[in-house]
């Protein structure tokens, strides 16, 4: 079920400082970016209630590939619209942001920094590949979902996950386990699969 109450901020504001406009993260959106790529978080709000933060990559779960990528020239001249996008309560994708195609810094949405730590991860779809696993995807024809599952070199399902395409099923292969309610997430299993 989406939240669609507004969170309070106060914890990150006690914990990060105070939030940013967007007219003022676009005047300073060089040393902003070189700060994320240094490892500090900075809140970023749009209109008082729409509050997204610029994360250095390693705050970013999974798999990035996928993900929507944006060149940081587009992102400092459309900065209003990356922090509404983020901060929809609907969708909790982070935007890259690239310098050159290489990816410096993402804007996630900064309610996300609220929740707790996730659960454990699983290995993500590179580590399993590597790792002499096989990762076959297809279409669930009832749901309507892509699939993603993870068999070791005998041919034992390791991990299975699903997602609304391809890049969210194989994101989902490293997130927690998937759900009672059956929404997409990530499962696991033994045996012949």
């Amino acid at each position: 079920m989406i939240n669609l109450k507004r969170p309070s901020y106060e914890e990150l504001v006690a914990r990060l400082g105070t939030p940013v406009a967007v007219e003022d993260a676009r005047a300073r959106w060089g040393a902003l970016v070189d700060a994320a790529k240094n490892g500090q978080v900075t809140l970023i709000t749009r209109e008082r209630w729409e509050w997204a933060a610029l994360v250095p990559l390693s705050r970013v779960a999974g798999v990035l590939s996928g993900l929507p990528v944006v060149p940081l020239s587009t992102a400092r001249s459309k900065l209003g619209d990356l922090v509404r996008q983020v901060a929809d309560p609907y969708d909790d994708e982070p935007v890259l942001l690239v310098r050159r195609r290489t990816p410096v810094a993402a804007l996630v949405a900064a309610r996300l920094l609220l929740e707790p730590p996730a659960a454990p991860r699983g290995p993500d779809a590179d580590a399993l590949l590597t790792g002499g696993h096989t990762v076959t995807l297809a279409l669930d024809p009832v749901g309507g979902l892509i699939v993603a599952i993870a068999r070791d070199a005998d041919g034992t399902q390791v991990a299975a996950a699903s997602g609304r395409d391809a890049a969210q099923a194989l994101r989902s292969l490293a997130g927690p386990p998937g759900q009672p309610d059956g929404s997409p997430g990530r499962t696991t299993a033994s045996g012949p699969g």
